[in-house]
């Protein structure tokens, strides 16, 4: 079974709790990092705590939704072994996977429709990680990742 870490701030609440019921329906595992409710809150609290999930290897991948989805993916990507990528179609999500062997997917709630983001979120789940030439590119990130070490 694949585990999942979601995590929203109070504007990607609404469409973290219908993912949330979504992926649960197809027989995921939900590991929800919160936001709790709609109350304004800061995304990085939430975010970093989905991110820590993934990079610790407790969950196979992380969803973070907030209202643009650039903030979640700034956030995301400081945690160490963390390739988020912010997806608007299904096409990105796919690619983000593909060739960037993305493992946190960044949502932007007041850009997408609930149905959207399902469909986002089933291309990026269904992608497969292509390896080859793209693998090279994932150490060299890994190898800037590095840097402050």
């Amino acid at each position: 079974m694949i585990k999942l870490s979601l995590a929203s701030d109070h504007a990607g609440y609404e469409v973290k709790e219908e993912l949330k019921k979504y992926l649960i329906s197809k027989g995921f595992h939900i590991e929800d990092m919160g936001t709790f409710s709609s109350e304004s809150c800061d995304y990085p609290d939430y975010i970093k705590e989905a991110a820590k999930k993934v990079a610790l290897g407790e969950c196979d991948f992380g969803i973070g939704v907030c209202g643009s989805g650039v903030g979640v993916s700034i956030a995301a990507n400081k945690i160490k072994g963390i390739r988020a990528a912010l997806a608007y179609n299904e096409e990105i999500a796919k690619l983000s996977r593909r060739h960037n062997n993305a493992n946190f997917l960044a949502l932007g709630a007041r850009f997408l429709s609930v149905d959207d983001a399902k469909k986002i979120v089933d291309a990026w789940l269904s992608a497969e990680f292509e390896g080859g030439r793209h693998q090279r590119r994932v150490e060299k990130i890994k190898q800037i990742e590095n840097l402050g070490e």
